[in-house]
């Protein structure tokens, strides 16, 4: 299997809904007669269902037995309704999410990769998050990875059990020769899948940072980690199908690990993307509009700017803003470890300075905030109207 920037790795599916209810009890099945391991391969499914019999994310909502005699309308405001729930769930895990954030940030500093580890829809938003990261933060290939259950090809069609090795996650990290400056997140709706426990197992066992994304509380998988992340969602509007709540949980959740992660790195400028990668026409326009909002400059400006640091946004910026050349504006921020900000002090103190003697963020009309780019994290930053 190939290592990438959304790297995969096995897949299982999110468990099926439970069945009709019965009447009432039901007499035990017969013995079967059948070849030897048969008794323990029933006693290991009945075991499982007990599992599942126990997970909110699996329970059955007797209230919504006729949802399929509904209008479409009244389906959609159930599900809507049932959407608007999730958000408080993860607000209620926020400490301890801050503080994964925290510890991955700091290790990624040091050189560190954030590595994704689950199984069907949890290994698929995995997956998803690394994906994004490299053209919204220019990341390094292989910084930030996703690995799925079954390999590139779970990532649209199941690989039945796949979900259920936990060796299998085992082997992926140590190919990756995971170190004690990684981080390594489970997924996993129900909190129990072995490949992201055994993700997780395998990464502490290494030294690694541990997070561990359930949606279940009291889970194995935050048991196993060292930052427990469980936001309860309840059970789904379909009984089971955990792409729903839960999987918009865990898109939420992961969407703070990366993008939370990135700003303590300096990968933005105040809520400016301005490590960007721009490779389509899209982006390039952006790169400009990002340049534009944070110094306020014209565009022969902006375009000169970009053109000397051949795209780098960062490198525009402090160019326009710092009054210094493009290479001094390379050195500038290598010094700085690629913070705008601590690179605009070191421009405006006079290190490589040009003209200019302040280093201000702007908003988008050319105004200045009147705030020193060398301000603490919790100053406005560059223009308030971006978008």
């Amino acid at each position: 299997m190939t290592t990438s920037q959304s790297q995969t790795a096995a897949t299982g599916t999110d468990p099926h809904p439970a069945g009709p209810q019965s009447p009432g009890p039901q007499p035990p099945a017969p013995e079967s007669a059948g070849p030897a391991g048969a008794g323990t391969g029933r006693s290991h499914h009945d075991e499982l269902r007990r599992q599942l019999g126990t997970l909110t994310t699996e329970a059955f909502r007797s209230e919504l037995a006729e949802i399929d005699q509904l209008p479409t309308l009244e389906i959609a405001k159930l599900m809507n309704a049932e959407d608007s729930t999730v958000p408080t769930a993860v607000a209620a895990q926020l400490p301890v999410i801050a503080e994964a954030i925290d510890g991955i940030a700091e290790r990624m500093a040091r050189g560190g990769r954030l590595l994704y580890a689950g199984a069907g829809t949890a290994g698929r938003m995995g997956v998803l998050d690394a994906s994004e990261c490299p053209p919204t933060f220019n990341t390094a290939p292989g910084q930030v990875t996703g690995l799925i259950a079954g390999g590139p090809g779970a990532l649209v069609n199941s690989v039945e059990g796949a979900e259920d090795s936990a060796e299998a996650a085992a082997d992926e990290l140590a190919a990756l020769k995971v170190t004690a400056d990684d981080t390594v997140v489970g997924i996993s709706a129900s909190g129990r899948t072995p490949f992201a426990v055994g993700a997780v197992e395998y990464a502490r066992s290494r030294g690694a940072l541990t997070v561990g994304l359930a949606c279940n509380a009291d889970s194995a998988l935050g048991a196993a980690a060292e930052h427990g992340i469980e936001v309860v969602v309840g059970p789904e509007l379909l009984t089971g199908s955990t792409r729903l709540k839960a999987g918009t949980a865990q898109k939420l959740v992961l969407n703070m690990l990366s993008t939370l992660t990135m700003i303590r790195l300096g990968k933005t400028y105040g809520n400016l993307m301005v490590d960007l990668r721009a490779s389509n026409e899209k982006l390039r326009a952006r790169s400009r509009r990002i340049v534009e909002l944070a110094t306020g400059a014209p565009d022969e400006e902006i375009e000169a700017a970009l053109t000397a640091t051949d795209g780098e946004v960062k490198a525009a910026i402090l160019t326009i803003l710092g009054g210094v050349p493009a290479p001094a504006a390379e050195r500038l921020l290598h010094a700085a470890h690629g913070h705008l900000r601590a690179a605009l002090r070191s421009a405006a103190g006079g290190h490589g300075a040009g003209d200019r003697t302040e280093a201000e963020p702007r908003t988008g009309n050319g105004t200045s905030t009147g705030t020193p780019a060398g301000a603490a994290p919790e100053d406005p930053g560059p223009g308030s109207n971006a978008g």
